[in-house]
C-alpha cells in the first residue's frame, strides 16, 4: 500500500506544483496547495493508480482547497474590517498584546465545545463543506448545519462581550 501511495504522490508531484502555479506565485503557498491536495486524496487515491483521470481529480482537488481557502481569508477580511469600523475595543487595540487577550478568549471558547462540536466548528472554519463534515463525522448534512447554527450561537453567548451593543 506505501509504495504505489509513494508512486503515484513522486510521480505526480511535479505536474500538480505546475497546476498550483496557476493559483499563487508564492512557492511555500503551492508546496501547501500540493500537499494539502494529496493529503485530502489519500483516501482514494490508490483507487486512481494508472487511472487517466487522475490529475484532472487531484486538480479538482486543489481547486477547492484553493477556493476555500481564498474564500476563508476574505471573510476574515471582512469580518476584520466590520469590528474595526463597528466595535470601539477593535478600534482601540492599537498593540498587539490587547489582541492577544481577544484571540486567547476566541480559542477558549472554541476549546470549551465538546471533541465532536469542535471538530465540526473546526472544519466548518477551514472551509469544508456540510456533506464533507457529515462524511467525516458520520452525522447527516442537515443535522451538521443545526449543529454548526447552534454552536455558532454558543460561540457568540461566550464572547458576548466583544459583540456591539
Amino acid at each position: 500500500m506505501k509504495t504505489t501511495l509513494d508512486r503515484i504522490i513522486i510521480e505526480n508531484q511535479g505536474t500538480l506544483s505546475r497546476l498550483a502555479a496557476k493559483f499563487t506565485k508564492d512557492p511555500s503557498e503551492k508546496e501547501d496547495l500540493v500537499q494539502e491536495t494529496f493529503i485530502r486524496s489519500l483516501k482514494s487515491l490508490e483507487r486512481f493508480d494508472d487511472h487517466p483521470k487522475l490529475i484532472p481529480w487531484l486538480f479538482v482537488i486543489m481547486k477547492n482547497i484553493y477556493f476555500n481557502r481564498f474564500r476563508r481569508t476574505t471573510i476574515q477580511r471582512r469580518i476584520e474590517k466590520e469590528m474595526q469600523a463597528d466595535h470601539p475595543l477593535k478600534r482601540s487595540a492599537k498593540n498587539d498584546a490587547e489582541m492577544k487577550f481577544v484571540h486567547e478568549d476566541i480559542d477558549q471558547a472554541i476549546s470549551s465545545l465538546s471533541e465532536e462540536n469542535y471538530t465540526i466548528i473546526n472544519m466548518y472554519l477551514e472551509g469544508y463543506k456540510y456533506q464533507e463534515i457529515g462524511e467525516h463525522t458520520g452525522i447527516k448534512e442537515g443535522t451538521i448545519k443545526t449543529r454548526i447554527h447552534s454552536i455558532r450561537k454558543k460561540l457568540r453567548a461566550k464572547l458576548h462581550t466583544y459583540t456591539p451593543a
